[in-house]
């Protein structure tokens, strides 16, 4: 596997994602991240491992379409994103309530 920067790293990992569902599948150790459009499931599991120090057992990923709104009669649309969702060794855990400054 090619080594990837620090820098590379977190452009790869965008945030964590807080929601009803990501809060259920925590229970079963998976955790939800917001990621790059471009990242590949390899390389998720790579910035995974290597920024919170975990082992990580599998990636699933999903590409989110954004939702058309209308305000004032103008419409918008917000927008697309993937989501990451990262099953986590027995015993792992990341603590995604920090907040980082």
């Amino acid at each position: 596997m090619k080594k990837i920067s620090i820098q590379k790293l977190y452009e790869i990992i965008r945030n964590p994602l807080v929601s009803e569902k990501s809060t259920y599948v925590s229970q079963f150790n998976y955790y939800v991240f917001k990621v790059s459009n471009k990242s590949t499931k390899p390389q998720i599991k790579q910035a995974v491992e290597k920024l919170f120090d975990v082992k990580v057992l599998s990636v699933n990923t999903l590409n989110q379409n954004g939702k058309i709104k209308k305000f004032r009669n103008i419409s918008g649309k917000r927008p697309d994103f993937k989501k990451a969702f990262v099953k986590l060794a027995e015993g792992n855990s990341i603590d995604t309530t920090v907040e980082v400054k």
